[in-house]
């Protein structure tokens, strides 16, 4: 199981989307109920490192590999299906 980092930003409604993504697939799917996620917030100094590697939030990271990075106006489902690739990808071997 990879480790999975999402940089997020308060009051951002596709960060909320993706969080509800997270909560969603883990009911749906027992093969990632184990899944922790990493959020850090956007702008803090855990962020800085992965600063020019995204450019919206939220960002999906696997191992410090970008995996997604939401665009504006994309659909919450497209976001939760973004983030299943993400959880699939992290159960890789």
């Amino acid at each position: 199981m990879k480790k999975l980092t999402m940089i997020v930003m308060q009051g951002c409604p596709y960060c909320a989307a993706a969080k509800r993504a997270i909560k969603e697939l883990k009911a749906e799917q027992a093969a990632y109920a184990p899944l922790t996620v990493e959020e850090i917030e956007d702008g803090s100094a855990a962020a800085q490192a992965y600063g020019k590697d995204y450019y919206y939030v939220p960002s999906v990271f696997i191992e410090g590999e970008k995996c997604f990075e939401a665009q504006p106006g994309q659909s919450d489902e497209s976001i939760k299906q973004a983030v299943a690739r993400a959880f699939d990808r992290a159960l890789e071997a």
